[in-house]
């Protein structure tokens, strides 16, 4: 099961950085800022990790039920599994030298009209000073003549020829759900990662355990693909908790409620690790009763 899930965690995370790098290098090609590049490239890697933490734990979910592998077993297996990827990911994300000018804002570039940007073959003359490089201007596409370009986005672009952003309007509203609450998600983890290690552990574990709590979701049914489709549903719901969870308004509330016994940075982790507890002592004592219960029948 370790390797199953090292793989997986690898393989969902490079497939979820290339996905969320690429589709930011075609939303960027209408507008092409000085150093947009790199700064995409940093969301790519904090939204890959959430993502393939969700879809990993899901998937070894299911592989161990389909194995038979021991509901205490497994949930503690995956519970160490995450623990020592997620806080390995971070921690490398962060502390690699070379990735360090990705979270840094890029300087802006100061011009009069008739600045030249340029990407990938695709060449913009402003009309106006840098500052306003959403301003009009003149985009030359290869292959094309010159094109005067009013308003860069938006319904009323003017160049026609540039191909339909992958994330952008069209987008199915549940699609782009998941991809706001995977980016809250990675902010929160990056913040609490910057702050204090322990506010980052604490959120990290109880996430986890919640996630690894729900091995009894992919044992409702004789249909493993059903079971993997409702684990999907809770997950998303998940993801959906976390986000509702780590609002302001909502953790003030909370905190209030609770009469300042806990502090607003743990409020969240403490409803995780509730769930998670509350969850695995369900499955406990079903496990118990189902056993109780065979053996009186035989």
């Amino acid at each position: 099961m370790a390797l199953f899930f090292s793989l997986t965690f690898l393989a969902f995370f490079v497939a979820a950085v290339l996905l969320t790098y690429v589709s930011s290098l075609i939303e960027l090609a209408r507008v092409i800022p000085a150093g947009a590049r790199v700064e995409e490239a940093a969301k790519a890697f904090w939204i890959a990790l959430p993502a393939a933490l969700y879809l990993t734990i899901l998937l070894t979910l299911s592989y161990s039920a389909r194995k038979h592998v021991p509901a205490k077993f497994a949930i503690l297996s995956i519970i160490i599994f995450a623990c020592i990827f997620t806080v390995g990911f971070c921690m490398g994300i962060d502390r690699i030298g070379a990735l360090e000018p990705i979270f840094k804002p890029a300087a802006a570039v100061e011009a009069k009209p008739g600045l030249i940007l340029s990407q990938s073959g695709t060449r913009v003359v402003l009309l106006k000073e840098s500052s306003e490089v959403l301003g009009p201007r003149l985009v030359s596409i290869p292959g094309q003549p010159f094109i005067y370009q009013e308003l860069p986005v938006g319904p009323f672009n003017t160049v026609l020829t540039l191909p339909a952003l992958s994330f952008g309007n069209e987008t199915p509203w549940f699609v782009r759900s998941i991809a706001i609450d995977l980016s809250l998600s990675a902010r929160e983890l990056k913040n609490r990662l910057e702050d204090n290690y322990l506010y980052f552990a604490a959120y990290a574990f109880s996430l986890i355990l919640l996630l690894s709590s729900l091995r009894f979701l992919v044992e409702l049914s004789m249909w493993p693909l059903a079971n993997m489709f409702l684990g999907a549903l809770v997950f998303r719901g998940v993801l959906a908790l976390e986000t509702f969870l780590n609002a302001g308004e909502i953790n003030t509330l909370i905190g209030s409620f609770l009469g300042g016994r806990i502090p607003s940075t743990y409020v969240t982790p403490c409803a995780f690790a509730a769930l998670g507890i509350l969850i695995i002592l369900y499955t406990v004592l079903t496990r118990i009763a189902r056993h109780e219960r065979s053996d009186e029948d035989g």
